[in-house]
């Protein structure tokens, strides 16, 4: 029963299956790897990454191939695959998001599904470019947090008040941390009045005597200090 069973084809094919399911599995591989050089805009970018989507797509194309020609195989290749470790930290959730694509494309050219391949290829390729063209999901208004390390002291307090006042709609002391000696680190939340002079407002603040130094950062903390 046992050989029975290991010998039941499902799915088989032939050497000219093969070729076209690998084919479109390039193609598509290699249109997911443009568009996401496209939109990527962080600073991890990685060639290594890039070039590893269009080689996972290829990869799950076979894998695929292997388990649909055997029954017996896709236990194997199961139990097989479930002792790899993948180690690597993926830094993005954009980076993550690709590699399920690549799979998923991968895995519909591998059963022959051409026509599910390509679509979804080029429809969400298309959403994703679309997104990122029209900014889609960033705030309205953009709001930052500045880090102003100083001596304390009233008068400094009110200077520091009085500067925000000036250039902010609004701004809110968030965290205060005690660095001893009378001196302090203040995080607040601010929104400018306008953007282009958010330069002037830290110029300003580092030329209050006793502040130390002045950093500004998206809300998110994901940006460089200034």
């Amino acid at each position: 029963m046992f050989e029975q069973f290991q010998s039941l084809d499902l799915f088989p094919v032939n050497f000219f299956d093969v070729i076209t399911n690998l084919v479109v599995a390039l193609v598509c591989g290699l249109i997911i790897a443009v568009v996401y050089r496209f939109i990527y805009k962080g600073s991890s970018y990685s060639v290594t990454y890039v070039n590893s989507l269009v080689l996972l797509t290829l990869i799950t194309s076979v894998v695929i191939l292997v388990i649909g020609n055997n029954l017996a195989r896709a236990f194997g290749l199961v139990g097989a695959m479930s002792i790899i470790r993948f180690r690597t930290a993926v830094r993005d959730v954009q980076d993550i998001v690709y590699l399920f694509f690549a799979l998923s494309v991968g895995m519909a050219a591998g059963v022959g599904l051409h026509l599910i391949a390509i679509a979804s290829t080029v429809v969400i390729s298309l959403v994703a470019i679309v997104l990122v063209t029209f900014n889609f999901g960033a705030p309205r208004k953009l709001e930052y947090l500045i880090q102003i390390s100083y001596a304390s002291s009233t008068e400094s307090d009110l200077i520091i008040n009085d500067i925000l006042k000036q250039h902010c709609k609004k701004f809110n002391l968030v965290n205060l941390k005690n660095l001893g000696d009378e001196n302090v680190e203040a995080f607040y939340q601010v929104r400018y009045k306008q953007k282009e002079k958010s330069n002037e407002l830290i110029r300003e603040l580092r030329q209050i005597e006793h502040v130390m130094h002045v950093n500004m950062f998206f809300d998110d903390n994901d940006a460089d200090a200034l």
